[in-house]
């Protein structure tokens, strides 16, 4: 199995579609055997579900998503895991774990907005989409 991250700097990046990399982890018996930060080449949105699947992963961790990157996953047999925030490697263990905090109701639905200096009810920040805070 192989989970994917939406990645920056040791976290889980806020917004799925704007992502710059994924950290895709490699589970075997549940745990963790291997993982590496792979570049989404400056693909966004629409493409990433491709190239989720094309690496393989049937799992995701994510900050905000909206509901098109939503139907993407779904399509393409990728389950999500929304509104997560901090470490990455500590989200894969809870999520191996089964103590994962996260939103099944995450939702990004305001695109194009600026979101600098924003908080908006839905929980973003001036980072963009973080999804939610821990639940």
């Amino acid at each position: 199995m192989k989970i994917a991250v939406t990645y920056e700097d040791g976290n889980v990046f806020p917004h799925f579609g704007r992502t710059q990399q994924f950290k895709v982890y490699e589970i075997e018996s549940g745990k963790v055997t291997d993982a590496q930060v792979m570049s989404t080449d400056g693909n966004g949105h629409g493409a990433l579900a491709g190239i989720l699947s094309g690496w393989g992963v049937t799992k995701l961790i994510c900050g905000g998503i909206g509901a098109g990157a939503q139907t993407a996953l779904m399509e393409a047999g990728i389950q999500f895991y929304g509104g997560v925030a901090g470490n990455a490697d500590e989200a894969v263990e809870a999520l191996l774990s089964g103590t994962l905090s996260y939103n099944p109701e995450v939702h990004c639905d305001h695109h194009g907005h600026d979101h600098q200096g924003e908080d908006h009810v839905c929980g973003h920040d001036r980072h963009g989409c973080p999804g939610s805070e821990k639940f």
